[in-house]
């Protein structure tokens, strides 16, 4: 029997329970033998965050029950089923004319199931405030994500959303050139799968000026290695090269993150001193890449008109894939010699401050974006529109009332809302969202909101390493499988995946009872649902993968299961490895090659007694804006 030790205990005692102990930890190979039917499996400790962390999630599981207590709960929809609209619409009402300012769809009320419906007694009220009514104003799908995170279940088919991004650039060239194309890609997903796409997409009647490819989302990945941002760039490069994409087309390439900042004031300066104010620029990029977050970033940069941010609403942000459905724009500045002066001025002061330098408020903000990415970035404006001082009209006949009287509020004035003027419009250049190009053979396409939730990384990836002997198995929630089948001494296995998904570490004779009894339930997570939900989830599929080791600090190859997440392998010197890794039927498992974090196995702690787990560790944060102080 596995004996714990005194601190192991003491962690398990503090440690949130995410999911009971369905068995004791046993130990595993020989130990582990003449226990007949009784099934083995390994219970990978979590990474445990920190007390602020604790705290914070304490409060908003506090914000959540009492959120539960005052809403009635709704019964569930099935799976795939459009999202129940009340008869709430009317046909014979034309549509608008005027795009969602979240998604971009046109906005209307004939039909609930068509992108960009309002509710017919919200869409009469919004006209008959007159012209601007329907300014700034947000379908029902939009209203739902901002303000409850629910997805209702509405996607265009893939070839419209390329017939959309494809419509707009083959526009006629405006101010006399070419639009620049800003090509967001999910570092991740290398090799990304729309890439090779877009030569296709642009076509010989696009006028293009040229491609800035922005590799997006590094805040996620823990450096495994110093300059682990130059290879990466490497591997963004050699993408491009692949896809064809090399040579004047390719204007750069740049790595940044459009939720924390990171790398973000670099990307304006280089289009404001390469590309200037030429011409439109797009933002093209698969689903879920963060094109809308970027967009919505660069809205509160230096990139656009100092009133824009004021006048344009930021795009919806949503993990479920395709949330932009038509473009979105925002004007961009002219960046003239004054104007670029002044913004390296600032850039200049605030890098000679350290972080105890910043006001409270910015210190709590950097501190939840750590939390958040391992990189950041602060992302500031030089001009900002200076507005009025605001008046306040006292009518003392509204203030005062007589004991006989109910106090009663003064009727509001209704907003006026903030428009661009002619002049500030005529010439403008404008920066474009586009609705994302769907990834096939993706497992995000086969899964439910809750579930793509889980799935998608939010928060900064913490690595989690196994040790395995020939005959074990992993499994990554119940979304990807590897087997380790031959090889003469043990192997690392270090999972890069979001931290919400269960790793679990099982031998080969138990493998199969494992995912037929837990598929669809707690213990493995996602797919979430039960059988009946695993009836319609496609069988998990093997592909036998060859590797040989070049080190046992270096991996050879990352197994990238879909969207799920890669498993990094590290082997001896010259060992060959026999594998066989699962993914769902329908989706794409690559052999990445080499590595993307080829020494993300040493960041591990202390191994687990008595389980083939390492302790995770989580590497600090970064601010590239700021001054450091002391040893870091």
């Amino acid at each position: 029997m596995l004996r714990l030790g005194p601190a192991l205990l003491a962690r398990l005692a503090r440690a949130p329970l995410r999911a009971p102990l369905r068995a004791p930890l046993r130990p595993c190979g020989a130990a582990a033998a003449g226990h007949g039917e009784e099934q083995e499996r390994f219970v990978f400790l979590e990474y445990e965050p920190d007390a602020a962390e604790r705290a914070a999630a304490a409060a908003a599981a506090a914000l959540r029950r009492e959120r539960e207590l005052k809403v009635k709960p709704k019964p569930r929809r099935e799976r795939g089923a459009a999202a129940a609209v009340p008869s709430l619409s009317d046909p014979s009402v034309p549509p608008s004319g005027v795009s969602c300012s979240g998604c971009g769809a046109e906005l209307q009320c004939g039909d609930g199931g068509a992108p960009g419906f309002v509710p017919a007694e919200r869409y009469r009220s919004l006209v008959s405030e007159g012209p601007a009514g329907l300014r700034g104003a947000v379908c029902q799908r939009c209203w739902a994500l901002e303000h409850h995170g629910s997805a209702l279940r509405l996607r265009l088919p893939p070839e419209q959303h390329r017939r959309v991004v494809s419509s707009a650039l083959r526009r006629p060239p405006r101010h006399g050139r070419g639009p620049l194309l800003l090509y967001v890609l999910d570092v991740m997903e290398l090799p990304d799968p729309v890439l090779p796409q877009l030569p296709a997409l642009l076509g010989p009647g696009v006028p293009a000026a040229g491609v800035l490819v922005v590799g997006n989302k590094v805040d996620l990945l823990p450096a495994d290695c110093r300059g682990h941002l130059g290879r990466l760039r490497q591997r963004v490069a050699a993408a491009c090269a692949r896809a064809g994409l090399r040579g004047a087309a390719l204007v750069d390439i740049r790595l940044v993150s459009a939720k924390t900042g990171y790398g973000v004031e670099g990307l304006v300066s280089r289009l404001q001193r390469s590309w200037k104010c030429a011409g439109d620029v797009y933002l093209l990029g698969a689903t879920n890449s963060g094109k809308s977050t970027l967009f919505n970033t660069l809205l509160r940069s230096d990139y656009c008109k100092s009133r824009a941010p004021d006048i344009i609403d930021r795009a919806t942000v949503s993990p479920w894939p395709g949330t932009t459905l038509n473009l979105l724009k925002f004007p961009i500045i002219n960046p003239t010699c004054d104007r670029i002066f002044r913004r390296q001025e600032r850039l200049k002061e605030e890098a000679t401050k350290t972080e105890d330098q910043l006001s409270n408020e910015e210190k709590k903000y950097l501190n939840q974006l750590k939390k958040q990415g391992y990189l950041v970035g602060r992302v500031g404006r030089t001009f900002q529109q200076q507005k009025p001082s605001v008046e306040i009209d006292f009518d003392p006949d509204t203030l005062s009332y007589s004991m006989d009287d109910d106090p009663r509020d003064a009727p509001k004035k209704p907003e006026e809302r903030e428009e661009f003027t002619h002049n500030e419009v005529k010439d403008a250049r404008w920066c474009f969202d586009t609705p994302g190009i769907v990834k096939e053979d993706c497992v995000l396409n086969l899964l439910t909101e809750k579930e793509v939730k889980l799935v998608l990384p939010s928060h900064a990836i913490v690595p989690r390493t196994f040790i395995l002997k020939p005959g074990m198995v992993l499994f990554l929630a119940a979304l990807g499988r590897i087997d380790y089948l031959e090889g003469e001494k043990p192997a690392w296995f270090s999972v890069l995946a979001s931290n919400l998904l269960p790793v679990h570490v099982t031998t080969l004779s138990n493998a199969d009872t494992l995912y037929e009894k837990h598929a669809g339930q707690e213990f493995l997570k996602v797919p979430m649902g039960g059988e009946e939900r695993m009836k319609e989830f496609p069988p998990l599929v093997p592909q036998d993968i060859t590797l040989k080791g070049i080190g046992t600090t270096e991996a050879v190859a990352d197994i990238k299961l879909s969207s799920a997440g890669w498993v990094a392998v590290t082997a001896h010197e010259k060992e060959e490895l026999l594998l066989r890794a699962y993914t769902p039927k329908g989706t794409a498992l690559v052999v990445r090659e080499p590595p993307l974090l080829p020494y993300i196995s040493a960041i591990r702690g202390a191994r687990i007694p008595g389980t083939p787990a390492y302790r995770t560790k989580k590497p600090p944060s970064f601010v590239e804006n700021l001054r450091t102080t002391g040893n870091r």
